[in-house]
């Protein structure tokens, strides 16, 4: 029982090193990494060259297989490109397992010494990122050796003679176990690396590890169509077709699996290296002959996974936040920024129709700008659940003061949206159900500052996107001017109410609450050139928001 727990502890380690590799390169370099792929699709080749490479890195197709979906799902590489990445992918896990065989149990202690100082050392910082990545190769290492160790006394164990015996009868079961074990683990480099530890330990027959080795390529191509289970049909047509590769290469390497045995063995290679060989060779098989039909594959799964026809847009729906950049704190919060660019042209639209309705009491177009206020409040949910999402700790100093820019530009956007639809909006439908008209100077007035909202809001997104300190000053600067408007326009205002104008008369509340609300709208908009101000050391202490 002791050997057994020790054996599963060891298999847990290893399982966890693989992860920890894999998260670790994608924090560290995920924007690279998805930057070689997109570049890497003007043909089939280099795509699979970019597909081996990534992957490598990575320790996971299925990793590969993530990101390469999102890709095709977001419209930016072909269906065709991403299967030959997968190939690239595939063959990859397959060498890195022969790799990772190799006597490297002197190297573990380095590794994870060295890790560990990195890790504490420089926390929330890329060299702590790099050491993280050094844990996870060091505890991978770890768990092979310690495999291997809590085997040697289960290898004349009555029990587990028995168990393994039940793997010889049938190639069939062997391979559903390792699909089963894969899909457990999250991971065939770990499953194959596991078998062949086993195998080195002579616990099971190389012939039984040969069929279980198909088995955890057909899990891991079973593991992708699963995780992208809930995608778009166009994203999932890359994890079908990677599918489509390894069941076809099960179907054909199945009845060959004594004679390949043979030749194998004609090489005189010991049981453990065996296995890893013959998994090089079987993804070797799977490139060579599916290479050159990526594009026939690529149709197929087209096919049979057509695109949904275009619907009526929801724009409270996200587009951008993509689940799978949550892995990559970098690449999570740019896709945040996005969105939220995405957040201000909505909240624009919301003004633009706001000033419509005032000047045509059209109350129609009042109801769609209050439906564009909930649009708003569920886009502002969404940006927000993802930021809470993105680890903290990830992120070094530069990245945490974008998710906080993103985070306070989000909310003063739903403020903004708030204020248009509880207050503007109120005001509006008022003056259409009293069929009220202002002064032809009033309107004039109201319509000047709207204006300079709108021009302010553009100005303040393209602070967010370019932070630069003399547009951050000149933003700033019309919040002091806006402030001049206003009060100024508030006590012309007055001066036509001592003029008796009747329109000025009638509106009065309405005019000065107008106002007021433009003048809120802008505070919330001006907000987003404070933290470019901050960071150049220019922002004032005390009263800054009031100052500038």
């Amino acid at each position: 029982m002791t050997a057994l727990l020790n054996l599963l502890a060891a298999v847990a380690l290893l399982v966890w090193g693989t992860h920890i590799v894999r998260s670790g390169f994608v924090r560290v370099f995920g924007a690279d990494l998805r930057r070689l792929l997109t570049n890497s699709v003007s043909n089939r080749f280099k795509a699979f060259a970019a597909g081996l490479g990534v992957t490598t890195l990575l320790q996971s197709s299925t990793a590969t297989a993530l990101i390469a979906t999102s890709f095709v799902g977001s419209g930016l590489i072909a269906t065709a490109p991403a299967l030959a990445i997968m190939l690239g992918a595939d063959v990859s896990t397959s060498l890195l397992a022969v790799v990772l065989s190799f006597d490297l149990s002197w190297l573990s202690p380095l590794l994870i010494i060295t890790g560990v100082a990195l890790f504490l050392s420089y926390h929330g910082r890329h060299a702590g990122r790099i050491g993280r990545i050094l844990i996870g190769l060091g505890v991978i290492i770890l768990a092979l050796r310690l495999i291997v160790e809590a085997t040697q006394p289960m290898r004349n164990a009555e029990s587990v003679k028995v168990l393994f015996a039940t793997l010889t009868g049938d190639v069939y079961l062997d391979l559903l176990l390792a699909a089963l074990i894969t899909l457990l683990c999250h991971s065939s480099l770990a499953v194959v690396l596991l078998i062949a530890a086993l195998t080195t330990a002579l616990v099971i027959p190389a012939e039984v590890a040969m069929a279980l080795v198909l088995g955890a390529n057909l899990g891991s191509g079973l593991l992708a169509v699963l995780v992208t289970a809930g995608t778009t049909p166009e994203a999932r047509r890359v994890a079908l077709g990677n599918l489509v590769f390894k069941v076809a290469g099960c179907v054909i390497m199945l009845p060959l699996l004594g004679i390949v045995h043979g030749l194998l063995g004609e090489a005189e290679l010991a049981p453990g290296p065996l296995v890893l060989y013959f998994h090089v060779l079987f993804n070797l098989m799977i490139a060579l002959l599916f290479i050159g039909l990526i594009g026939v594959i690529g149709s197929l799964v087209e096919r049979l996974l057509p695109a949904v026809p275009p619907q009526v847009v929801d724009e409270s729906q996200p587009r951008y936040l993509d689940p799978i950049a949550l892995d990559s704190p970098t690449l999570a919060i740019s896709c945040a920024a996005r969105e939220v660019l995405r957040l201000g042209d909505l909240v624009e639209r919301m003004l633009q129709g706001v000033i419509e309705v005032m000047r045509s009491n059209d109350t129609a177009k009042a109801a769609l700008i209050r439906k564009m206020d909930d649009d708003v409040d569920r886009l502002y949910a969404a940006i927000k659940t993802y930021l809470t999402q993105i680890s903290r700790e990830s992120l070094d100093e530069r990245e945490g003061r974008r998710w906080a820019e993103i985070i306070s530009l989000t909310i003063n956007l739903e403020h903004v949206g708030d204020i248009v639809d509880k207050n503007l909006m109120e005001l509006a439908e008022k003056k259409a159900r009293k069929q009220w008209s202002f002064s032809e100077a009033g309107m004039a007035e109201i319509e000047h500052l709207h204006g300079r909202v709108v021009a302010n809001l553009q100005l303040g997104l393209n602070i967010f996107v370019n932070p630069d300190l003399r547009t951050a000053q000149r933003l700033i600067a019309e919040k002091e001017q806006f402030r001049n408007l206003e009060r100024a326009y508030s006590e012309s205002h007055l001066r036509r109410l001592q003029e008796q104008t009747p329109q000025s008369i009638e509106t009065s509340a309405l005019h000065l609450d107008i106002i007021r609300d433009l003048k809120r709208i802008n505070s919330h908009i001006c907000a987003v050139a404070y933290p470019t101000l901050e960071q150049a050391g220019v922002l004032r202490p005390s009263r800054l928001r009031e100052a500038y």
